[in-house]
């Protein structure tokens, strides 16, 4: 049986806040009027204004506790009721339009109970609005529910005065059984999101983030909700415990309950059509439209969810979309692309620039034992069509899988490989560099779009888009020495006929093999062990390119590093190339920092040195302010690793040489670029379709007129140019 409780009818719009649970000496209102400024700049009504409002087919249940501005127009007021205590701002004879709705400043038809509203706003046929905070020129028109409760927490995880703390909200994201559960609050970034659900064997970490969280909220009940200035709502049915900034645009929502909206002028968030969304924080600039159904989650600035998405118990990472599919338990890095209505995504960590295809199913824990199974990707992570993943499994950077049901947990271990599944001969195959062989436009477009579509106004952390950076430099030089010891084995067992064989014998063989670039490498059968739970094979296939490749890029990254760092001049470079770095790099929510300051961080966490989610957010910028030094160090570091050689003994002469490298290497990567996309123009089952050039060229465009290829050809100019400029300031001894 439903619990309905009758109440005294002038108790309607008073006693929000329960006598219990207010301070000594302090009203309902006390909250308010810390939000609002209290009944400063108003007056009560005078009684023509009050004869005007009731000629009007007003209703109040106390005129005195309705108070107004000096430019209050009661003729601008009809058939509302008022109950509590009411403040009304300017009300002036003007319309307001938005996209083609134009609405007579005013309130009509209208439950209002104890609200504040600002100047010149439009409230028309909301049946119920209660205990709001409205700023100025907002509109709001055919909302049938706008409430706010007394222990309203806006989609922060926290409990108010009085409350259980089984009623806290949390985030299970990366594995469905909780235990990588985070609190969310407004401002959460992914950086924090990642901390916080990794590190959970320690306790005392853990425990600083729940107290920077606590610290940021007021437990104190009796918060109202808020509408920013200039935010438009129309057309929803029920908006509840819902904190809203300004210029947000909400139209034809279902249901918007326990949130916090957030839109300035420059980054306006918009929700659009048949949505529902609870218990959640959506960051600046968010698009969300068309059915949308969303719980338990974050969505970082400038993410969006369309056509249908359904986000659940995750964390969408800033710059991101998500259409038409569903999103359970993750963690999501920036810049990630799920567009396709049959693809699936469940507990797992996504760390950016990821791109999901049509039928993938990753993270399903139905083909796994229990429900705690976690797949952990690494950036430019592309599972194409109807790829179907088993817990647990873990890929490196720039990993693309191709078609198919993978049987068993994988674990990859070279960056930039296409994954495949050998049905036919019942062998995984691995191809390493793949993106550099076969389709380097896709890699370089990648790299540049996820730049060009970061929007956020406040880039607290710096986030990494390139496909060279010390993530994925640091698993080529790892790869190098795992494909140097495959091939190397290979020979001695297949050509030798050896067979007891040590790891330093087989690298150094495959390190000579590789070096001399001896096409008999292709003739091998190079296997590896420990990447697929099985025991058929897993093979490498077209290595000997895949190596030469990564060393190349390693040495064009490293002049990179060098340039960016001293662009003026490279007289100094020997600090630069001669300085210490991590040899291993973490990637914390899209900002990549090396593992010596991430521990730093967590160490300054737990000794009380930081102290707050803000000082941690401060420590992220101080980190950004050094990556570009930190991150050059690293890229020489890997160079001298990688071809054995010395800091100590690097000369200006080698600098020259690797520069000349670099500029080759550059100069291949546009002919790559444009090579990859060329493809598809000289493919006859693409051309098939059409009956001329000229067709095909008004269908898809002139593969010269393609703006991606047409900018990496000016970028390679200019890159051209500058580096030899640079170069010519280089002292070299007589």
């Amino acid at each position: 049986m439903n619990h309905i409780v009758r109440h005294k009818l002038d108790s309607l719009g008073y006693q929000f806040v329960p006598e219990q649970y207010l301070p000594e000496g302090k009203n309902e209102y006390h909250l308010r009027n810390l939000q609002n400024g209290g009944n400063a700049g108003y007056r009560q009504l005078n009684a023509q204004e009050i004869e005007i409002l009731v000629r009007n087919r007003n209703q109040s249940d106390n005129w005195n506790n309705i108070f107004v501005s000096e430019a209050f127009n009661p003729e601008l007021v009809k058939n509302c009721k008022f109950f509590g205590l009411i403040r009304i701002g300017k009300l002036e004879p003007f319309y307001l339009e938005f996209h083609n709705l134009r609405m007579p400043v005013g309130l009509y038809n209208s439950i209002i109970i104890s609200c504040d509203i600002g100047d010149n706003a439009v409230i028309d046929n909301v049946n119920y609005l209660a205990h709001y905070i409205i700023g100025n020129e907002v509109m709001i028109m055919n909302v049938n529910e706008m409430t706010t409760s007394s222990t309203a927490k806006f989609g922060n995880g926290i409990v108010k005065d009085g409350e259980d703390e089984q009623i806290r909200i949390f985030l299970e994201l990366c594995n469905e059984n909780g235990g990588r559960s985070v609190i969310p609050f407004n401002g959460m970034l992914p950086g924090d999101a990642y901390l916080w659900a990794k590190y959970r064997a320690d306790k005392k970490l853990l425990d600083r983030f729940k107290t920077f969280t606590e610290a940021r909220f007021d437990k104190q009940r009796g918060y109202y909700g808020k509408v920013g200035d200039r935010s438009i709502i129309k057309n929803t049915n029920m908006i509840k415990d819902v904190w809203i900034g300004s210029d947000a645009y909400i139209k034809g929502a279902n249901k918007l309950k326990n949130l916090t909206i957030n839109s300035i002028p420059k980054a306006s968030t918009q929700i659009g059509e048949g949505c529902e969304m609870v218990n959640g924080i959506i960051g600046y600039g968010c698009r969300i439209f068309y059915g949308v159904k969303a719980v338990r989650f974050v969505m970082a600035s400038h993410s969006q969810l369309k056509y249908g998405a359904r986000l659940i118990n995750s964390y969408l990472g800033n710059n991101a979309t998500i259409s038409c599919c569903e999103v359970l338990n993750s963690l999501i890095f920036p810049a990630h692309e799920q567009h396709h209505n049959n693809s699936f995504l469940c507990a797992a960590l996504v760390m950016g620039q990821s791109n999901m295809a049509a039928g993938a199913t990753i993270g399903s824990n139905h083909n796994s034992r229990g429900a705690d199974g976690e797949i952990v990707a690494g950036r430019g992570f592309w599972p194409g069509l109807c790829v179907s993943l088993k817990h647990n499994s873990r890929f490196p950077s720039f990993t693309i899988m191709a078609k198919g049901d993978y049987p068993a947990e994988l674990d990859i271990k070279i960056p930039f490989s296409l994954v495949s599944n050998n049905v036919s001969k019942d062998k995984l195959v691995v191809m390493p560099g793949y993106w550099f062989l076969y389709n380097m436009y896709a890699l370089a477009r990648n790299s540049w779009k996820s730049a060009d579509r970061d929007k956020r106004v406040e880039k607290v952390q710096s986030l990494e888009y390139g496909y060279l950076a010390p993530d994925s430099v640091q698993e080529m030089e790892e790869g190098l020495k795992i494909m140097e010891l495959a091939v190397g084995k290979a020979f001695l067992e297949q050509v030798s006929g050896k067979t007891d064989i040590t790891d330093k014998q087989a690298r150094e063989t495959g390190l000579s093999l590789l070096l001399n670039n001896d096409p008999q490498i292709d003739t091998l059968l190079v296997t590896v062990n420990g990447w697929e739970n099985t025991n058929r094979i897993v093979q490498l296939v077209k290595v000997r390119k895949a190596w030469g490749i990564f060393r190349k890029m390693i040495v064009f990254h490293a002049v990179n590093c060098l340039y960016e760092l001293c662009p003026a001049s490279p007289e100094n470079f020997d600090q630069f190339v001669q300085g210490r770095s991590s040899k291993k790099w973490q990637n914390v929510g899209g900002q990549l920092m090396p593992e010596e300051t991430l521990k730093e961080l967590i160490s300054s966490i737990k000794s009380k040195k930081i102290n707050s989610w803000a000082d941690v957010h401060a420590f992220y910028t101080t980190q950004a302010a050094d990556y570009n030094k930190q991150k050059c160090f690293h890229a020489w570091n890997v160079y001298f690793n990688v071809f054995r050689k010395k800091a100590a003994t690097f000369t200006a002469e080698d600098l020259v040489t690797l520069a000349n490298e670099a500029i080759a290497t550059r100069e291949w990567i546009a002919g790559a670029i444009y090579a990859s996309r060329e493809k598809d123009y000289n493919n006859p089952f693409r051309n098939m379709l059409y009956d001329s050039e000229a067709e095909r060229d008004e269908v898809i465009g002139k593969l010269e007129e393609n703006s991606f290829i047409q900018l990496e050809q000016e970028e390679l100019k200019k890159y051209r140019k500058q580096l030899r400029q640079w170069l010519k300031k280089i002292k070299i001894p007589a």
